[in-house]
């Protein structure tokens, strides 16, 4: 009987999804273009080849190599977790023209005061990247600067150089020979963020790659180049405004829960250490349907407000508009206050924001969400000096969350005079009732001079005590 021949199969090089037979869009990621034919036969038996180092006990392993050397720019560092690791691959994403390029320039010019940088640019030429380095004072002499959009150009660049630190401007615009299709391809992405992945580690390099994002707002290109690299940062801002964030999505040698605040201007980008007060509205008088709150990014406490605006509409579909903050998340609180609070809010679109372009995902903004659209739905402010914490459950009641004295702390000194805080926030533990432990509503504390915290157990309570 004839031996049937296996057939080809195919497989997504994004999230793995496998096919018979070879489509151009996944079906699992609907990603375009990363189903590759993969070989029908099992895999090859490897031979044992030459090893780079022969293989140490752990306690052997000199720890000094990879220790971070900072970068000169304090919020940058803090992101980073102190500093660049040598041989690290850093990907930094954002929009096009939010100050990506400026901040590299930047850094590479502090670094370039003690070691050697060399910054490629593949989008611009090099006399314009030299403009913006006299406009931003980031001349130095070990700071060389090429424009190359060929991978094997750039290697011979770095031989010749021989830099301790490597930028690429950006990662989307190289294009090797060795792959097919066009630059900024996904196969020609892979290939070249492999190749400098390889490049970083063999000459313990620090390199930083500049990647483009999607109109969503993600990283283009195949997700295997976030998974290459050690670090992957995120550079947020409006366009209309000064003040740009970093944050950090994925951190080999540091957190990931930090943010560095920047402030963008004609003379170079500025980081900002204490940028408290930036996502608070000035005002008099408390204004309708909105609330502060204080959320936490790593270490650092923020005091941020949230905006609501509750308006009748005769549409048969009223309208959910979030910025800044989950949508989905909104959608739930505005549950909880229509089925425990009896408000109605079914013929009224209700539109949230933050103030100063802030995203917040910290579960301790809901009760200031609820407070926000609760003042706005009924045109009455909140109290002046107030600041709310607190996570909302779909029954309606208020759990605590983390780190709630280094918040009040924080808002204190800011100057606010009244913090609203779930039961139990600043105990160690609750009461029992029915034989369990509970936490209970407790009075007024006083946790600094002039500073009153009042602790609620459920939403009804919260509202009580601001009305």
């Amino acid at each position: 009987m004839a031996k049937t021949a296996s057939k080809p199969g195919y497989r997504c090089a994004e999230c793995g999804w496998r096919t018979t037979k070879w489509v151009g869009r996944c079906g699992e990621c609907q990603a375009w273009g990363t189903v590759d034919e993969e070989g029908a036969r099992g895999a090859s038996v490897v031979q044992a080849g030459a090893t780079t180092a022969p293989a140490l006990p752990i306690g052997q392993v000199r720890a000094e190599v990879a220790a971070a050397r900072t970068t000169g720019v304090a919020e940058l560092d803090r992101v980073l977790g102190g500093g660049l690791v040598p041989g690290a691959v850093v990907l930094l994403a954002g929009e096009p023209g939010i100050g990506k390029s400026t901040l590299l320039l930047e850094a590479a010019a502090r670094i370039a005061e003690r070691e050697t940088v060399l910054y490629v640019t593949g989008e611009e030429s090099a006399a314009q990247v030299r403009l913006r380095a006299d406009r931003i004072g980031a001349i130095q002499d070990r700071l060389y600067l090429a424009a190359e959009t060929e991978l094997s150009a750039l290697v011979a660049h770095v031989e010749k150089v021989q830099p301790t630190m490597l930028v690429v401007d950006s990662v989307q615009t190289v294009g090797s020979a060795q792959a097919t299709g066009v630059p900024g391809g996904v196969t020609q992405v892979r290939e070249v963020a492999a190749n400098l992945v390889r490049l970083a580690k063999e000459r313990n390099m620090a390199t930083v790659l500049v990647g483009h994002v999607t109109k969503e707002g993600s990283i283009a290109g195949p997700r295997t180049l976030e998974h290459l690299v050690d670090v992957v940062l995120n550079f947020e801002g409006d366009r209309h405004s000064r003040l740009r964030m970093v944050r950090a999505i994925k951190n080999r040698f540091g957190p990931t829960d930090e943010v560095g605040c920047f402030d963008l201007h004609e003379r170079g980008i500025e980081g900002i250490t204490d940028p408290s007060g930036l996502f608070v509205s000035r005002r008099s008088e408390p204004v309708p349907g909105t609330c502060v709150t204080v959320t936490v990014e790593g270490t650092r406490p923020l005091p941020a407000e949230v905006q609501a605006l509750v308006a009748r509409t005769d549409a048969q579909q009223p309208r959910r508009t979030s910025s800044g903050l989950d949508t989905y998340r909104v959608q739930m609180i505005l549950a909880v206050l229509e089925r425990r609070l009896n408000a109605r809010l079914g013929g009224c679109d209700v539109f949230t924001a933050t103030v100063g372009g802030i995203k917040l995902a910290d579960p301790a903004v809901d009760l200031s969400i609820m407070l926000a659209v609760a003042s706005a739905a009924g045109d009455k402010p909140l109290p002046a000096g107030l600041v709310a914490l607190g996570e909302v459950g779909l029954a309606g009641e208020l759990r605590p969350v983390k780190d709630v004295r280094r918040r009040l702390s924080e808002a204190a000194r800011m100057g606010f005079k009244r913090a609203l805080v779930p039961a139990g926030s600043l105990e160690e533990g609750g009461r029992r009732r029915n034989g369990q432990r509970a936490l209970v509503p407790v009075g007024p504390v006083a946790f600094a001079p002039g500073f009153e915290v009042v602790q609620a157990e459920n939403v009804w309570d919260a509202l009580t005590h601001v009305t």
